[in-house]
Formats: C-alpha cells, structure tokens, sequence
C-alpha cells in the first residue's frame, strides 16, 4: 500500500499575501506611535517659542528661546517650581508605595485565607471602584480639619493605602501565578506569614507590582483637586496646582512659552519612572513566556 503524502509548500501569491498583511500591520502600528508621540513633539516644540509666535499659529519648525523660556520658569518668585518639583516626587513616591504594598497585602489575604465574608470583600472592593472621589470630598475635607491635617501631606499620602483597583488587580494576577501549593510549602518550612509574603509572594508578583507603581505615581503626580483643597501653603503647592496657577494668570502677563516649558518639565519625572519600572514588566513578561 503506497502512501505517498505530499507537502504542500506555500504558493507565491499566499507569501505575498502574508508579506502585504504584514506590511500594513507595521505601517498601522506606525501610524499610531506616532499619533501618540505628536502631542509630546508639539510640547517640546512650543516649550522652545515665545509667547508671540504661539499666538500666530501652528509650527512644526522649533524656534531658539528653550533655554530663554526655561530661564524665566525658574526665575519666577510667584511659581516654586523646584519646590513643586520635590512635593510632587515626594507625595507620589510614598503614596504609590505604600499603595501598591499595602494593597499587594489586602489582595493575598483576600486571595490566600477562607473566611466567612470572602466574596463580600471582594465585592466591597468592587463596589468602592465605583464611588468617585469627588462624592467623599466633602466628608474627607471635614475629617482633615477636625483631625487638623489641613495644609499638610499626610492626607494625600496616608489614605492613598486604600486603593480598590491595585487590590483589584493584584487578586486576579495572583489567580493567574501565584498557586497555593508556594505559600504552604512555606508555612510547613516554618515560615511565618509576613516573611512569605514579603521574600516569596512579591518576588512573584514584580511585573505587575511595577505596572501598578507606574499607574498610581502617575495617577497621584496628576492629582490636584485634593490637592487644591488640602494645600494652602506657596511653598506646599504641587505639579497641578502650579501648572493652574500659572495659566491663571493675569492676560497681561500670561506666557505660553512659560507654560508649555512647565508641562515640559512636569512630564519628565513621568518619564523616569516609567523607563526604570518597565524593564521589570518586560522580564515578567520574558519570564512567563519562557515557562509556558
């Protein structure tokens, strides 16, 4: 019985095919990096115009006034920048930390332990996603003059520990990496809780404790209505806060090239963090290719 079974190599008008699609994929992913680096080009492009030439119109062209526009954001006495610069990086880095920790905790005892109200505290974390912060601002403003916070960072720090979407997210990541079998191995090795979860469950957990490092930074660097209300102080003012102050300016004396060189520099230390966190997630993402 003769079975001679024939390959079927790909014919030239499929190859092309295959070519064409691939093609038009690069060219689409093309496209849309540079959608989304336009606004940063026009950033840096006007940051470098003076205030008369941003009236005039659009220019992809820069101009020769960066330094000169840098040189009077600095020199202003009505706008801290340095001082902004150091509140900012001071409140996000804290409250992104002790976000992210505190939440990783919250997820792997909701994840980790049987107890009788384990679904209704993964639906209460739910529901708190829901709620907008602007409807708890009134009570939460009442909180900080009675408890005499106002005017200081702990209420933008301190409360940030309760973040609903880290728990949320760190539960479902450790429904996809984290098997119960790691943690008991531990506890019958005699290992006590804090330390598992410490030394063995956030070494697990570091691409997406990075991501959500990246997205609560940016999330507080980006704050200002609790800022606005909490803050009164010149020397005290975040990013936002500054950044509104300087556009609400007198028209008189209102400079574009002021502002953009401000956003400018406000977007810097975003970029920072995400170039140092993301080669964690690009290593998670290396390493669960390479055990699957």
């Amino acid at each position: 019985m003769n079975t001679n079974l024939k390959l079927k190599t790909p014919t030239s008008n499929y190859r092309k095919g295959l070519r064409a699609n691939r093609i038009l994929c690069y060219f689409v992913l093309i496209f849309l990096c540079l959608v989304c680096l336009f606004p940063f080009f026009i950033l840096i492009i006007n940051s470098s115009r003076l205030n008369s030439e941003i009236q005039k119109g659009f220019s992809l062209l820069p101009s020769q006034y960066f330094f000169r526009n840098a040189k009077n954001l600095f020199s202003d006495q009505n706008i801290p920048i340095l001082r902004g610069l150091i509140n900012s990086v001071y409140i996000s880095t804290l409250a992104s930390i002790l976000a992210v920790y505190v939440s990783s905790m919250t997820a792997f005892g909701i994840y980790m332990y049987n107890f009788k109200l384990k679904k209704f505290a993964f639906s209460f974390v739910l529901l708190v996603m829901m709620v907008p912060v602007q409807i708890s601002a009134l009570g939460f403003l009442k909180l900080m003059i009675r408890f005499g916070l106002m005017d200081t960072f702990y209420p933008l720090i301190v409360p940030a520990a309760a973040a609903p979407v880290v728990i949320f997210f760190m539960i479902q990541y450790m429904q996809s990496v984290l098997p119960f079998e790691i943690v008991e191995a531990a506890r019958v090795d005699g290992s006590n809780e804090f330390y598992t979860f410490n030394k063995i469950v956030l070494p697990i957990l570091k691409p997406a404790i990075a991501l959500q490092m990246i997205f609560s930074f940016v999330g507080s660097w980006n704050n200002y209505f609790m800022p606005a209300l909490i803050i009164n102080s010149k020397d005290k003012k975040t990013i936002p806060i500054l950044i509104a102050q300087l556009r609400g300016a007198d028209y008189m004396k209102f400079d574009y090239g002021k502002v953009y060189m401000l956003i400018c520099v406000a977007i810097l230390p975003l970029l920072i963090i995400y170039l140092f966190l993301s080669r964690f997630i690009i290593q998670g993402v290396t390493l669960g290719s390479v055990k699957g």
